[in-house]
């Protein structure tokens, strides 16, 4: 279905064409005087220029031209030359329910391996959103977490964002496959190894793992009163660095230990990440690139893009037109070990070969930017991906405290993720009994209100900030039912199902959709906005498909919670001014019914897009 800025822009474009004029100049975008207008068509000032007219000339001559037609209502020239436009209330009426008409879309189409999510397979009301036409294969790169190590507050952004893209991706028709790509073949394995061998511990669970890998970090890092490593420090860190290189070999007993710490970590983190509502398609991790490495190094150096340098095999990156000297990128230290890109690499080698997609979305912290830079252009000068092929970093900013820097716990310490869920879901939970008795929603439920708002109040809290920029995590606002807040977004999806729960008389989301099913069914449709709240709200959900589309070209969850944000908005001014259920005439209450449950179905979808979900009662 045709964006309504595309159907007001073919109109204009075809007043500009009949009044003489280049049909290019018939460009409409959305008011940012909308005290003034709905719309606006500034290309008279262009085109008087070309044409040696004045603009305001032109501009009578197009508006004379959109005279009668049905989309406007109001379509004035004004000075110097802007032609302002108000859209038909018949006319938006008809678009929107175009929108409620237009069936349903598969999230996706499903890969054909892993687990792949529900609301990517489920059929879902399209709501006017057309999907591409070309479908790719697109890698999201968003996990990074490093196995024996708990999530903490710094696993959060790239989790959230990465979760967010890759549902925006599989809205728009892609076949989105996420990887969580784990630390898992590094330095961190080898200090394991040898403290659980200094305290001679054949056994271990995910809570000694937890004490363990930072005792033996610490052990390796110990200095004397001048700030060099002890000599017991020295010699601990050179095991471990030839229990990695043994691990790393093949050798038995270490391979043993290390697939005993990826069964502790692989069940501790995918129930971090369920309670974050995140999801992998892959849980590959670094180890799984290994056997890569040999022949891809191999083929760098034949085709003569890699070379010796210090003892270290480099490549260049440097690239005309750079604005700052970029260092050549390692693939292989002087001692032969790998490092990060050499892995990375690999992991490409790996992904082209067994699933070929059409573009990667990378999603770390933006101060790694050159290492991205970098082993992109490794990539593609080596051969590694194909030209066409898209490479894309999505960086993020910090997470900081009120006092702006990077988030800590009271003692000065990284909050664990678990940690700072738990403590956003008794927030929320004490926000709750603040206005409801247990009479009114039972402790159980209640529980589980407080865990769904948690989320929504955690994740928007995040995602409602540009992606690139740091903001600071305030748990008071965040969990607020009012202002620009997950918790207020919500309480609008609540008001709105207990409104249509009340109209249909029934209880209960399944019962609710069934009914509202079997109304669209029965025919029940749109109508005319009457008043300037209900307009304004119209207006704003006919920008969905345009917004949902310019968020995924954008790689911008913020710009769909900017969105709900709006409509939540005007949809409580139209609450406030109408008179919904109480309305006497049938026909306008009909109405109102379906414009809320137009409103439900978007903000329903752009939140299962954000990747939370909304309660039933709050």
């Amino acid at each position: 279905m045709k964006k309504l800025t595309e159907l007001l822009n073919e109109i204009c474009a075809g007043a500009f064409q009949e009044a003489g004029y280049d049909p290019a100049y018939g460009r409409v975008n959305l008011s940012n005087r909308p005290d003034l207008c709905e719309y606006q068509c500034n290309g008279a000032m262009a085109c008087g220029k070309k044409a040696g007219k004045k603009p305001m000339e032109v501009a009578q001559e197009v508006v004379e031209k959109l005279q009668g037609n049905a989309a406007f209502r109001r379509a004035e020239a004004c000075m110097p030359g802007f032609i302002n436009l108000e859209i038909n209330e018949d006319y938006l009426a008809e678009y929107l329910q175009g929108m409620k008409d237009s069936g349903t879309c598969g999230g996706g189409e499903a890969v054909s391996f892993g687990a792949v999510e529900a609301y990517r397979e489920a059929e879902r009301p399209a709501l006017g959103l057309s999907e591409t036409r070309e479908p790719q294969t697109i890698i999201v790169d968003y996990g990074g977490a490093n196995v024996a190590k708990p999530l903490h507050v710094g696993h959060l952004r790239s989790a959230v964002i990465g979760e967010a893209v890759k549902r925006m991706g599989a809205r728009m028709g892609h076949h989105m496959i996420g990887d969580v790509h784990l630390g898992d073949w590094g330095l961190q394995m080898g200090l394991i190894i040898e403290e659980l061998k200094d305290r001679n511990q054949t056994e271990f669970t995910i809570s000694d793992l937890e004490e363990i890998y930072p005792a033996a970090s610490a052990k390796s890092k110990a200095t004397d009163e001048s700030g060099k490593l002890t000599p017991e420090a020295e010699a601990f860190k050179e095991r471990a660095l030839q229990a990695t290189s043994r691990l790393q070999n093949g050798d038995p007993e270490c391979r043993r230990v290390w697939e005993r710490i990826m069964e502790l970590s692989l069940e501790d983190l995918k129930k971090n990440y369920d309670n974050l509502n995140v999801h992998f398609e892959l849980w590959k991790g670094e180890s799984d690139a290994q056997k890569y490495i040999p022949d891809m190094i191999g083929d760098l150096e034949a085709r003569g893009i890699a070379y010796e340098s210090q003892g270290a095999l480099v490549v260049d990156v440097q690239e005309e037109g750079d604005s700052k000297e970029l260092p050549p990128c390692i693939i292989r230290k002087s001692d032969g070990a790998s490092l990060y890109a050499t892995t990375d690499l690999a992991t490409m080698v790996e992904r082209e070969k067994l699933y070929r997609p059409d573009a990667y979305i990378y999603i770390a912290d933006q101060r790694q930017s050159l290492h991205y830079t970098s082993f992109f252009r490794v990539a593609k000068k080596g051969g590694i991906v194909r030209p066409e092929e898209k490479l894309t970093f999505l960086g993020f900013g910090t997470m900081n405290g009120k006092d702006g820097k990077p988030f800590k716990t009271r003692a000065g310490g990284v909050m664990r993720l678990s940690l700072l869920i738990s403590d956003i879901t008794e927030k929320v939970y004490e926000k709750i009994r603040e206005t409801r008795s247990e009479e009114e929603i039972p402790e159980a439920e209640a529980r589980e209100i407080a865990k769904t708002v948690g989320l929504a109040a955690l994740k928007y809290g995040d995602l409602s900030n540009q992606a690139s920029k740091d903001y600071v995590f305030d748990l008071d606002r965040f969990v607020s039912f009012e202002g620009n807040t997950g918790p207020y977004i919500l309480y609008t999806i609540v008001r709105i199902n207990s409104i249509l729960s009340k109209y249909y008389g029934v209880e209960g989301e399944a019962a609710l959709a069934e009914r509202i099913r079997k109304a669209a069914a029965e025919g029940m449709g749109l109508q005319a906005a009457q008043g300037g709240t209900e307009k304004a709200l119209a207006l704003l959900l006919a920008r969905y498909n345009e917004v949902m589309e310019g968020a995924w070209n954008e790689l911008a969850p913020h710009k769909i919670c900017q969105y709900i944000y709006e409509v939540s908005n005007a949809f409580n001014s139209f609450y406030h001014d109408t008179k919904i259920l109480t309305e006497a005439d049938e026909g306008k209450k009909k109405g109102y019914i379906a414009l809320l449950t137009l409103t439900r179905e978007i903000l329903l979808d752009c939140i299962d897009v954000l990747g939370f979900t909304a309660p039933q009662r709050m």
